[in-house]
């Protein structure tokens, strides 16, 4: 008898295991499509610094307060984001000595 209970306590352990792991995907899955929608990657405003992700709303900056934010501008070729670093060209001369 003791036999076929530790068998069922083993079987519930292990379906509540795998229920709860399958509870965690399930919520992980949706958080993660709720962050899918945060926009700031795409707004001018985003500076793409750590420092200060955004000039408006620093603190809301890439976060899910940042759904629907009033403040959204799409991104144009000269917003501080999509600037790249400065590229030197080194220009050598050749001088000749006669």
């Amino acid at each position: 008898m003791v036999t076929v209970f530790c068998a069922l306590f083993a079987w519930v352990i292990i379906i509540l295991m795998l229920w709860s792991i399958w509870l965690t995907l399930k919520n992980g899955i949706i958080h993660l499509r709720k962050l899918h929608q945060v926009p700031c990657h795409s707004c001018d405003y985003f500076t793409n610094d750590y420092r200060l992700k955004c000039t408006i709303h620093p603190k809301k900056a890439c976060s899910e307060q940042a759904i629907g934010c009033v403040d959204f501008e799409p991104k144009t070729a000269t917003c501080n984001a999509c600037q790249k670093g400065r590229t030197w060209k080194m220009v050598t001369t050749n001088l000749q000595h006669d």
